[in-house]
């Protein structure tokens, strides 16, 4: 009996669901029943389809009623004015509705209108306005600019009337199509603005202008204030400026390109990612190229719809180009590479990878040189959203104004500072500008490289000496194409590579100067910064010695690789002709930073990254910039010198910093400070050991019983 109750209960609530579905629908279809949409158009063309298409998507394709159809166009030449024919077949429509007070008429353009949204969002957007009648708005005074001074005054908005979509009550649009008589050539904006600018027409109707696009979307003068976005890889559009989603677009005057590309996307004309092709370009020696590419493996946009053209011209980076291509290649649709062997000019390679972009039928083409690092994995993403036909992302060198774009041109074609560049970089005032010059970063909208007039260039028929990205920015200047940069959120940032130098060994531990930052990231140790927190307690092995993590076991590997390329490690004699004097007096194995040319960047450790943590132990202490006249990687082995007799250090305070693992690399070793009788033989590579020198502290270097230890010395404030 008891699984009857069951099946009982589950049809009751069963029934009971559908019940509800129905009732639901059934409400839709009355709230439809009372809204007729109307439009015009005389022949099928593919923006006419493209709006039915997008009634279809939402549901109300059925809702609409096309006037004028395949009959001759006799509204005159729209290009400069005329249009009346519209309002005088709207008329003729409306007038079996003329007394109806409920009915909703929609009424919109259509070659160059989309809808955004359901019927029913539109209909809600509408009556929520209080308004009985909603026209458009936008920002230009259209086709009479006199009028401007008569128009209501607005605080914030679009402030003139647009005839390309309205939406209010049958009877009222019925009696504001009586205002006056209209011939079919005469200007359908025209009459409509009088009409509106009628006060007492406006008031007893409640006519109300669309401000802030809360349903209507006019891109003429506003294509700077909406963004495409996607959510769940459905496309929409954003009015960014008012904070709006608006629900019908309408690429009015000459904004209808913008409304084309837009077109791809939106109404969910695209089911996925829109295929890019990107250009990534290696043309030059460049440090800490690892994460570059890191960061372009990073970005949130799916690699099947990611082709990639690799340039690379410096054979010192092929093996970071043929690992990436050999650890990630198969995730993306495809790879085309020109290597340093194929010496193809770097102009020329750019010209291949556009070509490369057409070959694939590819949405958009997006050009990364090897000195920007995006951050920002969802990059890619939105400079797509920006549906701009150049568009860059803000770059610049941390601690440094040097950026990607150019505020302004001087006299000569070259650099000058606008009077907001600052302002922008520093992200006081966030935007997407409107740029003479870009380069290094930037996302290219495929109509331009598919039109022979708009196509770019990286070489400048008339000026010879132009290099390829100024060559680009000049011809894109000449041909009035905009080139956009948004520094609307933080992509990522350039690197330096004007003094890389690859004689050294691991040149990116010389970076220490030009790139900070990222020297930062990839050796600095990621525990460093708590050695500062508040409730954080000094680690104290022995007495007034103590133990911080410092740099990470990247920093120590790349640090004894300098010491054993070099490989001039001292005899360990009392003999030292490096010395003042040529006379060491506790001798060690080892290579000062002088003799690898790394003696001004351990100084600069010293000040940035030891003496903060020197003042958080040694209370009272403060000598900015420590001094050292003795920096130097010491090398013990069995064979060679496995250990270090009982010493005072000629200093104030001295710091010893592990380069291997002991336990590994090596069995044995430590230091022992003998007055506590207190050893540390447990050390970590990149931890430094801290204690004072001079009297209280002394100590020896315990014997290396197998392998090889290395630690690095410094002797501060002798």
């Amino acid at each position: 009996m008891i699984w009857k109750c069951w099946i009982l209960l589950f049809i009751i609530i069963f029934t009971g669901l559908i019940d509800n579905t129905r009732q639901e629908k059934q409400d839709d279809d009355d709230d439809q029943a009372d809204v007729l949409v109307l439009t015009v158009a005389s022949n099928e063309t593919d923006g006419y389809k493209r709006y039915i298409r997008s009634a279809k998507i939402y549901g109300f394709a059925n809702k609409i009623t096309t006037l004028g159809l395949n009959q001759p166009w006799k509204g005159g030449n729209m290009l400069t004015q005329g249009g009346g024919y519209k309002i005088n077949l709207l008329k003729k429509a409306l007038k079996p509705y003329q007394n109806d007070d409920e009915k909703i008429i929609i009424f919109t353009d259509s070659y160059d209108v989309i809808f955004l949204a359901s019927l029913n969002e539109i209909v809600n957007r509408f009556k929520a306005s209080g308004g009985r009648i909603i026209f458009s708005a936008e920002k230009y005074c259209w086709p009479d600019k006199s009028l401007s001074n008569k128009y209501p005054t607005i605080i914030r908005g679009e402030p003139y009337l647009n005839s390309g979509g309205f939406i209010g009550y049958a009877s009222d649009l019925y009696e504001i199509l009586q205002y006056s008589s209209v011939k079919d050539t005469d200007d359908d904006q025209l009459f409509y603005t009088k009409a509106y600018l009628d006060k007492e027409l406006r008031e007893k109707h409640k006519i109300k202008l669309d401000h802030h696009a809360e349903i209507f979307q006019n891109l003429n003068g506003a294509v700077g204030d909406v963004e495409l976005r996607f959510k769940d890889n459905k496309a929409y559009l954003q009015n960014t400026l008012y904070d709006r989603v608006p629900l019908i677009v309408h690429g009015n005057g000459p904004s209808k390109i913008i409304l084309n590309s837009l077109g791809n996307y939106l109404a969910n004309a695209w089911k996925t990612y829109p295929p890019i092709v990107m250009g990534i370009f290696v043309d030059r020696p460049t440090p800490f190229i690892e994460e570059f590419f890191d960061k372009i493996y990073k970005q949130a946009y799916p690699k099947s719809r990611l082709r990639l053209f690799i340039y690379n011209s410096e054979e010192f980076h092929e093996k970071i180009v043929e690992e990436f291509i050999k650890k990630h290649g198969s995730e993306y649709k495809n790879i085309k590479q020109i290597m340093p062997k194929n010496d193809i000019p770097i102009s020329t390679a750019r010209n291949l990878a556009m070509d490369y972009c057409l070959q694939n039928e590819c949405s958009g083409y997006f050009s990364i040189d090897s000195v920007a690092h995006l951050e920002n994995e969802y990059t890619l993403k939105l400079l797509v959203e920006q549906q701009r036909g150049i568009v860059a992302p803000l770059l610049k060198r941390p601690g440094n104004n040097w950026s990607n774009f150019w505020g302004t041109i001087a006299n000569d074609g070259y650099y000058a500072r606008s009077t907001d560049y600052m302002d922008i970089i520093e992200n006081k005032r966030r935007g997407l500008w409107n740029v003479p010059y870009i380069n290094n970063c930037y996302l290219i909208n495929v109509t331009i490289i598919g039109n022979i007039e708009t196509r770019p260039k990286y070489k400048h028929a008339d000026i010879d000496d132009l290099d390829p990205d100024m060559a680009f920015a000049a011809i894109n200047r000449d041909r009035n194409i905009f080139m956009y940069v948004s520094n609307r959120l933080k992509f990522g940032h350039l690197v330096n590579a004007d003094d890389y130098n690859i004689k050294y060994t691991n040149p990116d531990m010389y970076e220490l100067f030009n790139n900070k930052f990222d020297w930062e990231k990839r050796y600095i140790h990621v525990n460093y910064s708590q050695s500062f927190q508040q409730n954080n307690t000094p680690i104290q092995p022995c007495t007034d010695v103590y133990w911080f993590p410092i740099f990470n076991t990247r920093f120590t590997k790349e640090f004894i690789e300098i010491m054993e390329a070099f490989g001039q490690w001292s005899d360990g004699s009392n003999s030292d002709k490096r010395l003042q004097g040529g006379y060491e007096n506790v001798p060690t194995r080892d290579i000062h930073m002088n003799q690898v040319y790394y003696e001004k960047h351990w100084l600069y450790i010293l000040k940035e990254y030891v003496r903060p943590l020197q003042e958080l132990v040694f209370l009272g202490y403060f000598h900015d910039p420590p001094r050292s006249l003795m920096n130097f990687v010491v090398r013990y082995k069995p064979d060679e010198q496995p250990s270090l007799r009982p010493h005072h250090d000629s200093s104030t305070y001295t710091i010893n910093i592990a380069l291997n693992q002991v336990g590994v690399d090596y069995e044995g070793g430590g230091c022992r400070f003998l007055r506590y009788d207190c050893a540390v033989t447990d050390t970590k590579p990149g931890w430094m050991l801290m204690h004072p020198g001079r009297l209280t502290h002394y100590h020896e270097g315990l014997k290396v019983t197998r392998g090889t230890r290395y630690i690095m010395i410094s002797f501060v404030d002798p």
